[in-house]
């Protein structure tokens, strides 16, 4: 299960038993994967509470009814599986700014916590316009060998590339 050298999982392992996960979650809940729906139920639960008569009359929060509901378990499950592979690959750190991140911009934790916060939000509009993330559109999408499946991690991977190096400069920092 674990690379026999840095005591790292394996990512063909990792890779291999995603594609395992995949396929149950569409046997199991006729499901694909995805995650950035979660967010939009999310903020239709927290102003449910606080508003409950706007949402009942708001059709994009209406779509989203259910507050818990499998995806949400997905979405915890990462968090607890990527937590549980850091503890048992010994690679678990407390860090609250990568060293990258450090030499490029600054060592304070408030602006590299802004600019997460703000990159976030970036990425889960482009995912709400496009009506998923990238691994309901990348990873489901190759699973069902759809052509747009196939373009969209192309274009996933290359607007990954090109921004890290507008952002880093190629990592020669």
């Amino acid at each position: 299960m674990k690379h026999q050298d840095s005591g790292r999982w394996s990512p063909y392992l990792a890779g291999a038993l995603s594609g395992v996960v995949l396929v149950l979650s569409v046997w199991i809940t006729g499901k694909y994967f995805g995650a950035s729906t979660t967010f939009a139920r999310t903020a239709g639960a927290v102003e449910r509470l606080i508003a409950p008569e706007r949402v009942k009359n708001m059709a994009y929060f209406a779509k989203y009814a259910a507050p818990v509901d499998w995806q949400s378990l997905f979405w915890v499950g990462l968090m607890v599986g990527s937590f549980l592979a850091a503890l048992t690959s010994s690679s678990f750190t407390r860090q609250m700014v990568p060293d990258m991140w450090s030499r490029r911009f600054s060592a304070d934790p408030v602006r590299r916590g802004m600019a997460a916060f703000f990159g976030g939000l970036i990425a889960l509009f482009g995912a709400r316009m496009a009506d998923g993330c990238p691994s309901g559109h990348g990873l489901s999408g190759l699973a069902q060998m759809a052509v747009s499946g196939y373009v969209a991690l192309i274009c996933f991977f290359i607007g990954g590339i090109i921004a890290a190096r507008l952002i880093y400069g190629g990592g020669r920092q």
